[in-house]
């Protein structure tokens, strides 16, 4: 005969147990990778790979200003990196910091970054897309 308080307790657990699941069951994998990433930097901070996948969860979740310090962090680590850079303009630009983002575009482009196609059609980049500044960053370097 099994002790009324063990049964009591196997309940609490199994109740448990279902609350988690059907709280996994709901969440978006969006916010599953949110989570899951966020775990692995909170022990390995500078774990680049992760880093970027988590800057990019981060700006599609709408987390801009979360994402722009990933991506700062990211500049640090790694500062000859066209495509870091870039990003990094994209998340000042989602944060209507036009300055900060067409000297970062600019910077991302002398590190190497060529992809003019996509710069004109990115969304991240749709507030300083008619800055005169971007069209001029165009120009200079587009046909290089």
């Amino acid at each position: 005969m099994a002790h009324p308080s063990k049964q009591s307790d196997d309940r609490v657990e199994t109740k448990a147990a279902g609350q988690s699941l059907a709280r996994f069951v709901q969440q978006s994998q969006l916010d599953f990778e949110l989570d899951f990433f966020g775990g692995i930097l909170a022990r390995y901070p500078n774990y680049v790979d992760v880093l970027r996948v988590h800057g990019n969860n981060l700006t599609l979740k709408g987390r801009y200003a979360e994402g722009l310090q990933v991506d700062q962090r990211l500049a640090q680590l790694r500062p000859n990196d066209p495509l870091v850079h870039y990003n990094l303009a994209c998340s000042y630009a989602l944060l209507q910091r036009s300055e900060l983002a067409l000297k970062t575009l600019r910077h991302a482009i002398e590190l190497g970054y060529r992809d003019f196609r996509y710069m004109k059609e990115d969304r991240d980049l749709e507030s300083i897309r008619h800055d005169p500044g971007f069209r001029q960053l165009l120009r200079e370097y587009e046909g290089q």
